[in-house]
């Protein structure tokens, strides 16, 4: 299984909730602040689009209209406002344009940087990007929904997502960029999942649900769970998990 295939996965789990919503379902308040789970599948849809845009090799730009934010979920707060329309409608225009973004990233010279929001990555890495969009805008429609969310090792290409960012979050964050050892049990508690050196003086370690959980801003650094952080610099590190820009 690609990171390809795993990102089909995790979006026909979402369709698989979404299909079966009443239309007073659709126009609840989801997880998000703000934002019916309309919206978020609206804001799913245009993230998409901007995928085919960068697989196309145009400027990201292109694929959405002029917004006057300067913050990532400035201009995403905007263009959900700016686009809102009918249940039925939005659905579609995700159907489309997700199944447009997987085609193009398959079809990318996998060597060739992307464009995307803070930089430019490969396709995988893109792929790997809407995987974890998709996974946490899912938590947040299923869990205001009463809906059940398993985890799966899925979570694997996530996890190794967030730990690939800490340069960049350590920086955004005006941290000392260090090395970090994650060492995460995987969803089936039958193995566990490493990234980062060995020799690296700080680590943090636990269930590989919550640190992708961390990382996607679905739980609070000082939420009681089952991760440790040890090391001078692991509490920092798990203050800064991230798997998108900010």
């Amino acid at each position: 299984m690609t990171v390809f295939d795993d990102l089909v996965a995790e979006q026909d789990r979402l369709d698989g909730i979404l299909s079966a919503l009443s239309p007073a379902q659709w126009l609840m308040e989801s997880g998000a602040a703000g934002w019916s789970v309309a919206d978020v599948v609206l804001h799913l849809a245009q993230s998409e689009e901007g995928v085919v845009a960068s697989a196309a090799g145009r400027e990201l730009r292109s694929a959405f209209a002029p917004a006057a934010s300067e913050t990532v979920d400035g201009y995403a707060e905007e263009m959900v406002r700016r686009d809102r329309a009918a249940p039925s409608v939005v659905y579609d225009r995700w159907q489309l344009a997700r199944r447009a973004a997987v085609a193009g990233l398959r079809a990318a010279d996998p060597q060739r940087a992307l464009e995307w929001v803070a930089g430019t990555v490969k396709p995988a890495t893109l792929a790997t990007t809407r995987l974890a969009e998709h996974w946490a805008h899912g938590l947040d429609i299923a869990g205001p929904l009463g809906i059940s969310l398993a985890d799966t090792d899925r979570l694997r290409h996530i996890a190794w997502l967030a730990h690939r960012t800490l340069p960049y979050s350590m920086t955004t964050a005006g941290l000392p960029v260090v090395a970090v050892r994650c060492v995460l049990t995987a969803p089936s508690g039958a193995e566990s999942w490493s990234f980062g050196p060995e020799d690296a003086p700080s680590s943090i370690t636990g269930p590989a649900g919550e640190f992708c959980r961390f990382a996607a801003q679905r739980l609070k650094p000082d939420a009681a769970t089952g991760l440790t952080a040890s090391g001078p610099h692991g509490a920092a590190a798990l203050g800064v998990l991230r798997t998108y820009a900010v």
